[in-house]
């Protein structure tokens, strides 16, 4: 297994929301084809939004669902906090906190990072896909 992927919050939203440009991708990680990443701060990141337009109910159906595949969620501590923290200091104004988390789980996992976020995709610490939100 060669491959190793880092997800931030609108990616999953958009696996959520049936997209097939990046349904492959969480396949292949089920398959055992690849690795898949994203982290604690994220899936708070992804409840909230979903808890707005979706409800409490489904928002918490959904990061369940996601817990139960082989997407390993990375808890924002040791080593992910500090190159989190030091990625934030760098890019001050160009990065959320939850930007900088994901970017820092790409760097430590050796991930491609699949975004929504064009500006975060082309900071050029990692390696990365973007992904445009229809």
């Amino acid at each position: 297994m060669s491959y190793a992927y880092a997800l931030d919050t609108g990616v999953i939203a958009l696996y959520f929301a049936g997209d097939s440009r990046v349904k492959p991708y969480f396949i292949e990680v089920e398959e055992g084809k690849a690795r898949g990443y994203t982290s604690e701060l994220n899936l708070a990141e992804y409840f909230y939004k979903a808890c707005e337009k979706l409800g409490r109910r489904a928002a918490k159906l959904r990061v369940i669902q996601l817990r139960n595949t082989k997407i390993e969620v990375l808890p924002l501590e040791g080593e992910l906090t500090e190159l989190t923290d030091l990625l934030k200091c760098k890019y001050r104004g160009k990065l959320s906190l939850v930007d900088a988390c994901i970017l820092a789980v790409a760097s430590l996992k050796k991930a491609t990072l699949l975004t929504t976020d064009k500006n975060l995709a082309e900071i050029g610490e990692v390696k990365a896909k973007h992904f445009s939100i229809p």
